[in-house]
């Protein structure tokens, strides 16, 4: 570790660079997503980690001291839960955040061991983490049958209630709607949607287009 008086030590540089890289390839999945805690959250939380057990390291070096060097770690490791606990939201029934909140902890952990210089623990960490919100959430609206719809809306008549109505007359699961307000007189709304077995999409999209200043735009799975 760094001396006092002695040139800066590139390897304090170099790992909370790579906490902020790490950190931040998490962050930016959750940011594309729209999840509470995003980009620079993550980003923070992995940087502020590592610092962390760069801050144990130089107790132990500067002044000598006998205390464990885990001890500062392990509290990050706890009291991130309050971090986490603000990004989940319950609304309804349904409990969302949750993953959110895992990955802030996720990133934590791999700021922890960057800090020590676990660079490849870390390094598989990120990777792994990034498939499993990435790639694995595919497989699993895949598996689930979630699609999610973009429908152009005119809020004039009203449209969102009609839409809903539909969906439920088909026996379809709405998971989430988000209201995005676009031009004069129309809004865009998101439409996340689980399709009961054996279900057509084709289906959902033919009853949609019947109703009146209601378009289908897109499906994004």
């Amino acid at each position: 570790m760094e001396k006092e008086g002695n040139p800066i030590n590139w390897e304090i540089v170099l790992k909370l660079f790579l906490a902020m890289i790490f950190g931040g390839i998490i962050g930016l999945e959750r940011e594309i997503g729209n999840r509470p805690a995003g980009f620079r959250t993550h980003t923070l939380v992995c940087m502020g980690s590592t610092l962390v057990m760069l801050t144990s390291e130089y107790i132990l070096d500067i002044y000598h001291s006998v205390t464990d060097p885990g001890r500062l770690g392990a509290q990050v490791i706890s009291g991130i839960g309050f971090l986490g606990a603000g990004t989940i939201i319950k609304d309804g029934s349904r409990i969302r955040g949750l993953t959110t909140a895992a990955s802030l902890w996720v990133v934590a952990c791999i700021g922890l061991a960057i800090g020590v210089g676990f660079y490849w623990g870390a390094m598989l960490a990120t990777l792994f983490s990034y498939i499993i919100l990435v790639l694995l959430k595919k497989f699993e609206n895949h598996i689930s049958g979630v699609k999610e719809y973009e429908i152009h809306v005119d809020i004039r008549n009203d449209q969102v209630v009609q839409i809903t109505n539909v969906i439920a007359a088909l026996n379809i699961k709405i998971k989430h709607i988000n209201m995005d307000p676009g031009e004069e007189e129309f809004t865009r709304a998101y439409f996340k949607v689980v399709f009961p077995p054996g279900m057509d999409k084709k289906t959902l999209i033919d009853e949609l287009t019947r109703l009146d200043g209601v378009e289908v735009l897109d499906e994004a799975v």
